[in-house]
């Protein structure tokens, strides 16, 4: 069974950086290296994102069809090219960004796509615990 916490890290992180590069190109006609030195991966993880290679072209889909999302995803994309690196307050918004993902629930279509058999006790235990935020346990 994959914790939420592997699911952030297989998943969903790559998918959210595979937007950001893409925004960043299009949008703000930044190159890959300098993209790469933004979100801290290799210009080659930069080059895949944007290929489609890496990131589940399905959830990335997914995610920008949440109108809160793809906000999200602007205003940090926005940052990160007006100040060409991470910065506390892009930090602080991209992580913002994830715990958004698992409060509203978005992380467990993840999971039930990844996994279609997880028991229905554990996903709702899970589920209380997203919900009620850091810090509680099962």
């Amino acid at each position: 069974m994959l914790l939420p916490a592997e699911i952030e890290t297989k998943t969903l992180i790559p998918a959210l950086r595979a937007i950001l590069a893409k925004k960043l190109i299009a949008k703000h006609n930044i190159q890959e290296e300098a993209i790469s030195k933004m979100l801290g991966v290799t210009q080659a993880a930069i080059s895949n994102y944007i290929r489609g290679t890496r990131g589940d072209p399905e959830l990335i889909a997914k995610l920008l069809s949440v109108k809160e999302v793809s906000d999200m995803v602007d205003d940090i994309a926005n940052n990160l090219a007006s100040n060409m690196a991470y910065t506390p307050a892009s930090l602080s918004k991209f992580i913002g960004l994830c715990n958004y993902i698992k409060s509203s629930l978005l992380i467990c279509d993840i999971h039930h796509n990844l996994e279609s058999n997880i028991d229905e006790a554990v996903c709702k235990e899970c589920e209380s615990m997203l919900l009620k935020g850091p810090g509680t346990s099962f």
